[in-house]
């Protein structure tokens, strides 16, 4: 049955064909991304509509599980030639991966420009991706309320203006301690969260792995811790389902104040705990949003404090 909801977030970032290896598993083939994991984790809030691009030799199966989730695709590129593949090793402590190989392929000529359709969302989360490409999906979104921007050390080291201009322009930046200190030169996280927040974004997430995250803002400081699992089985993707919950369960709200925000990082962490409960979308795909409820609602019984 075809999802009639309208779209109201864009999900932009890579897509890619994975192979990935565990100290368990190994699993080839299998789809990932962060636009992948964003959308997914965003669908049960929100109807996201994708924006990437693929080659001809994307499994029509891999489509076909977007639709499952109600992902529009209207955005997405299908072109002549492979689709994005990666392929990396997590360690025994499952924090820690080595890339083996990454084939950029189609992705290397990505130009996320946005169907009309999209351009008037409101919500926008812009995954990993080269910091130009991040400006030019921001020069083409009218009036957003609320935008996102994850990065990575790549961008740190070879695009910092470019980076430095996209945190100017959007409502919250993501990234890691060590991102966060690179960055801005400070040891120090809460220094660091402040260097960021003088950039110009009102809101500054940094990410802690398997301990959560932290929220920044002029106002004050949030703790967000993870949500315990008695096993992970694959953590690629925690972050990006963590944006795209967090960015989802605002859209479904309407809502872009702080109080909304620390709500929807529950959702967040949430999207992420049920993301990495099996390799690829294999456990995204498996749950509804009943489930994701549930669990929200445990995870607060969880973070209360008498």
């Amino acid at each position: 049955m075809a999802d009639s909801r309208p779209v109201s977030l864009i999900v932009v970032g890579s897509i890619a064909i994975d192979t990935i290896e565990t100290p368990s598993e190994r699993r080839e083939e299998i789809l990932g991304g962060s636009a992948t994991y964003g959308c997914a984790a965003a669908s049960f809030f929100a109807r996201p509509g994708l924006v990437g691009i693929v080659g001809d030799d994307f499994p029509p199966g891999h489509l076909a599980n977007f639709r499952r989730l109600g992902v529009d695709l209207a955005g997405l590129q299908v072109v002549p030639g492979k689709t994005f593949r990666w392929t990396g090793v997590y360690e025994e402590n499952m924090d820690n991966r080595r890339t083996l190989c990454t084939e950029l392929n189609v992705f290397a000529s990505f130009r996320p420009d946005l169907p009309e359709v999209y351009r008037d969302c409101e919500y926008v989360l812009l995954g990993n991706i080269a910091p130009v490409l991040q400006l030019h999906v921001l020069d083409q979104a009218r009036q957003p309320r609320f935008v996102l921007a994850d990065t990575m050390d790549l961008w740190i080291n070879t695009a910092r203006d470019e980076l430095l201009r996209v945190i100017g322009r959007v409502d919250l930046i993501t990234m890691n301690e060590s991102e966060a200190r690179r960055l801005t030169g400070e040891r120090v996280l809460l220094r660091a969260a402040r260097a960021l927040l003088g950039l110009g974004p009102r809101y500054v997430v940094i990410k802690k792995g398997e301990h959560g995250s932290i929220l920044f803002s002029r106002d004050g400081v949030f703790l967000m811790p993870a949500f315990p699992l008695e096993e992970v089985k694959d953590p690629t993707g925690a972050g990006d389902c963590f944006a795209g919950g967090l960015v989802g369960a605002l859209a479904r709200t309407g809502e872009v104040s702080e109080p909304a925000i620390r709500s929807a990082m529950v959702y967040g962490s949430v999207a992420a705990a049920f993301g990495v409960e099996a390799f690829s979308l294999d456990r995204l795909l498996s749950i509804s949003a009943e489930e994701i409820e549930e669990r929200a609602a445990l995870f607060r019984l969880m973070l209360k404090v008498e």
